[in-house]
């Protein structure tokens, strides 16, 4: 049954490159924002739709995105299993499954075979160069694979450490399609405007070696001091990042009042700084921000309800990267001290996103006045196209993490304290972004989605509700989940009733349902295994 589908006009363009390459690897870029899942999923969806005995998997860089991945492979009619695990077999009833790049090095000979032949999505590739075991992983892993489509929403460097399945041209990366943050604020209705309120301040610390230091943002720093001025800047007990604070909530507040849902997000240097700043939230505004760090295991959960919700502020630690979907955030405060371009685009790329119907959509990243911040912010409001692989010709600093300590000086760092940090006078609605001004309307004029065909999905193996179904409400994953849950239920009532232990209700429900683990069941042995127990509570 053929079914259709609309896609913007740069996803058909990129899907008509793709199929029309010859080759196995396809890398595509484009800007946050812009729909790189759909286009990654029409594309799979009718491989595997000529193909129906390809088996999919899709590797995201954190958990968050497994599920993420999942639920819109749904909608697609594609049933991918994101809670798979090495040690467990590949789901036979299942189209595929959805890993981390962590879990694929982890394993790598664990996904040869389902992968020969198979169709593989590499999201945000670049991760595969940020470590050597991760690309070694995903070239063991998919050598065999059929399809190879590469994804990324920044521009990346492979440095020492090439990134396996992306072409290199004189030593840079080459895509086979960009759509950059320019082109999508031209179509309109794709990506929002962003403005870039810098604010100034002057700071005062005492180094490590216990000199007092002095210096203002417009000051031209070496290196180490450039860290430690914009460490004090951040400090939640100065004057700097409560002001920013504060100028933030007040934008969200005017927007809030025309968009009720519109959300605002700080990104902090630290758990115990992003705890700080949710205290100033709550001291200040009287606002309950959520909290989202990494030490935290039900941080992607909280991501996901915060998206859903209406909660003003969610403050994180690298939580809130690539990929992760929240388009009603509509304000940002950069308060951490990682300062390299690629992290700096990821971050604003949380604020990009289309949503809903308003025809005016600007977003606002509040951020320190530091040069390569500053220098970042304006690189981003002139649109300019940037190469994947920056050259040292072009005059270009190699990125810097701020708060990486300088070789021999990292016993020296806890001597480091900030005094003082003051917020200097500026123009609030200052931004770097001149060629789109406050009026911009988006009044979606122009028609620019394009309609394709799309074939059902191929069936799927292990019986249940039928895979090729595309409107189901539940998908396969979340109904598998919730009959291991209706199946831990029955045999806790069961050993409560009968007295045996779980082990024996367990080892008798399997050899009924014809299961020799339940890790291993499809939809249809769970089905069963929850009749038979539901019979055994019968006659008890």
């Amino acid at each position: 049954m053929s079914r259709s589908l609309r896609l913007r006009r740069w996803q058909k363009q990129a899907l008509d490159a793709f199929e029309a390459t010859p080759q196995r690897d396809f890398l595509a870029v484009a800007t946050p924002g812009a729909g790189k899942t759909t286009f990654a999923l029409t594309a799979a969806l009718r491989n595997l739709s000529g193909h129906p005995h390809r088996r999919m998997i899709v590797v995201a860089p954190t958990q968050h995105l497994k599920h993420q991945w999942a639920n819109a492979a749904a909608g697609f009619g594609l049933h991918l299993e994101p809670e798979w695990g090495s040690s467990e077999a590949f789901p036979d009833d299942m189209h595929g499954v959805v890993v981390t790049y962590q879990q694929v090095a982890a394993n790598p000979r664990m996904l040869r075979g389902p992968a020969d032949d198979g169709f593989v999505i590499l999201d945000e590739i670049h991760h595969a160069g940020s470590d050597r075991a991760w690309g070694d992983g995903i070239a063991i892993a998919f050598e065999l694979a059929e399809a190879r489509l590469s994804l990324s929403g920044t521009p990346f460097r492979s440095d020492q450490n090439p990134i396996p399945f992306v072409e290199y041209a004189f030593d840079e990366a080459v895509a086979h399609y960009t759509y950059g943050y320019g082109e999508a604020l031209t179509d309109g209705g794709v990506v929002r405007p962003v403005f870039f309120p810098a604010i100034g301040g002057h700071m005062e610390w005492s180094a490590p070696d216990g000199s007092l230091m002095s210096a203002s943002f417009d000051d031209v720093l070496d290196r180490t001091a450039a860290s430690q001025r914009l460490r004090t800047a951040l400090s939640p007990d100065g004057e700097w990042l409560p002001a920013v604070i504060d100028q933030a909530h007040g934008q969200l507040r005017r927007l809030r009042a025309e968009e009720p849902d519109a959300g605002g997000l700080a990104i902090a240097m630290d758990v115990d700084h992003a705890k700080e700043i949710v205290r100033l939230l709550r001291q200040r505004h009287g606002v309950d921000a959520v909290l989202a760090t990494s030490d935290d295991p039900m941080a992607s959960e909280r991501i996901g309800e915060f998206a859903l919700s209406r909660d003003p502020w969610i403050v994180a630690v690298r939580m809130v990267s690539e990929g992760v979907d929240v388009p009603r955030l509509r304000v940002g405060v950069y308060a951490t001290n990682t300062v390299t371009e690629l992290f700096f685009r990821q971050a604003v790329g949380r604020l990009v996103r289309w949503h809903g119907p308003q025809r005016r959509q600007k977003a606002f990243m509040f951020v320190p006045d530091d040069v390569r911040v500053r220098t970042f912010a304006a690189r981003l409001a002139e649109q300019r196209t940037h190469s994947l692989r920056r050259r040292e010709e072009e005059g270009d600093q190699p990125p810097v993490e701020l708060d990486q300590i300088p070789v021999g000086e990292d016993d020296q760092m806890s001597l480091f304290q900030a005094i003082s940090a003051t917020p200097t006078d500026h123009d609030p609605s200052s931004v770097f972004d001149d060629s789109h001004p406050e009026d911009l309307i988006y009044d979606g004029a122009e028609d620019l989605s394009l309609e394709i065909e799309l074939a059902s999905p191929p069936p799927l193996r292990g019986g249940g509700e039928d895979g090729g179904a595309s409107t189901l409400t539940v998908s396969r994953t979340q109904r598998k989940r919730e009959l291991r849950q209706a199946n831990s239920d029955r045999v806790r009532m069961l050993t409560h009733l009968t007295g045996m232990t779980p082990e024996v209700i367990n080892s008798r429900l399997n050899q009924e349902a014809g299961l020799s683990s339940i890790g291993d069941a499809t939809l249809r042995d769970l089905e069963k295994r929850l009749r038979a127990a539901d019979r055994w509570l019968d006659r008890t």
